[in-house]
This record gives C-alpha cells, structure tokens and sequence, in this order.
C-alpha cells in the first residue's frame, strides 16, 4: 500500500518538499486555500504527513481549522516561528529551512536545515533525495535556539536591507556594528517572545555562519517593511528601546 502525505499550502517552498517526498513513493494530497481542511481530511484519510507550507501570516488561521486526526501529523517549516504559534498542538515536527527557492530556479542551500519532532526522519529522506541537508536535533531547548537564530538572520538581514542595498556578506564587512547592534536589538524581542534568556554571542556567531553560507544572500526580501512592523510593534508591547529599528521607521515612514 502506498503511503501518502497532505501538502497545505502549494508554493514554492511546498513544492520542494512535495518533489522530495514524491521521490520515496508518497502520493502527494496538495490542498489549496479554496478547500475546507476538514473536506479534504474526510477524503484524503490518514495520511503520514500533514506539511504546512503557508506562509507565516496564514499559519494561525490553518492550524485554528486543522481537523483533529492531523493535529499529531504536523509538519510546520514557517518564517519567524516560535513555539507559541502552534499552542494547543502537542508535537509537531518543526524544520527550521535554510533553504532559498525562487520560481524557475533549483533550491539553493545556505547550511544544513535543522529539524525536530517524529517526523524528522523522513523530512530528512525526502530532503536528502534533492540533496538538501538536514540536522537531526535533540531536544526541545535545541529546536528553540534554532528557530531563534533563523528569526535573527533573517530580521536582521530583512531590516538593514532597508537602508543597506547589498548582499549580507557586504553588511557584516561594510557594518559589523550597525548589524551586531541590529541583531541585539532583534535578540532583545526574541527574548521577550519566548520569556527565555540565550547566549547572544552564541546566535551571533551562528547567524555569521549563515552569512558565510551564503554571502552573496541579498539583505532585502520584499516582507521586510512587514517584518520591520511586526518589530516595532512587539517592541511597544513589551517596552523594548530598540533604537535602531524606531529610527529607520521614522527614516522610511513605514507606520
């Protein structure tokens, strides 16, 4: 009997995990915005893997709609994720993607993807028929740091790109002080999102790893003026300075 697996949202990003997945012999189930999740959960059944690929502004509303018999088949794989966004679901698999995949274009890797939760495993065999990597973590704790530094790397590459017109490796070189107080600013909302304290040396070093990865990785995407948003806001609410940010929406007039 074959085995099959759900695919929610059917971009770019899916899609890569869809191929992969398609090459270990999964029937692929994809499920557009325009299907009930609990229509598709009455037809397709049971499936092994239920991938949520929307993107991070529609990840609440999904999992609020997420029928019950796929709530433990999760896979979760958004932008500025943090355990708080999947409350009430008990254990999902969570790939933190350090992957870039633009339409007409192969995949491109930047360092080996963490990934953790009982899906793991065959996130990784799917992964690894594209020759993507990824890195099996082993706890809880690990997973967080992870999602931790994606969210770093990315709003703090996202935000300088606003003023900065560049690649990251040009930022770190041209601005190591303006991105090391940016990322600290960053670290700052990170820290009062999850209530926890990490090494910010540690998440530092680990973002320039990725910089290294790829230092040809231009700075900014087209959500950094949302992104730059969200920041400020998570700020007033928890009454962070964040002086950096405040003065590059007052620069740009972004509200």
């Amino acid at each position: 009997m074959y085995k099959h697996s759900v695919l929610i949202g059917v971009g770019e990003m899916g899609g890569v995990f869809a191929r992969g997945l398609l090459r270990l012999g999964h029937a692929i189930y994809p499920v557009t915005r325009h299907v009930p999740l609990a229509d598709a959960c009455r037809e397709v059944g049971d499936p092994e893997l239920v991938l949520v690929a929307v993107g991070e502004q529609d990840l609440s509303a999904v999992l609020q709609q997420m029928p019950a018999p796929w709530r433990e088949r999760l896979c979760l794989l958004q932008n500025e994720l943090l355990p708080s966004d999947w409350e009430g679901i008990a254990d999902p698999t969570v790939i933190s993607v350090w992957f870039e995949k633009k339409p007409g274009r192969e995949a491109k890797e930047i360092i080996p993807s963490p990934v953790y939760g009982p899906q793991a495993e065959l996130i990784g065999r799917a992964l690894g028929t594209l020759d993507l990597n990824t890195r099996r973590l082993a706890s809880a704790d690990e997973l967080l740091f992870e999602l931790v530094l994606k969210n770093v790397y990315i709003l703090t590459s996202n935000i300088a790109g606003l003023c900065f017109d560049g690649s990251v490796g040009e930022l770190w070189e041209r601005h190591p002080q303006y991105t090391r107080d940016l990322a600290m600013e960053v670290i700052d909302i990170q820290q009062a999102l999850t209530g926890r304290t990490f090494d910010r040396e540690a998440l530092l070093q680990a973002m320039l790893t990725a910089f290294r990865g790829d230092p040809e990785h231009h700075c900014l995407g087209r959500s950094a003026p949302a992104r730059l948003r969200r920041a400020i806001a998570h700020t007033d609410r928890f009454g962070l300075e964040a002086p950096l940010m405040r003065k590059l929406q007052a620069r740009l007039s972004i509200a």
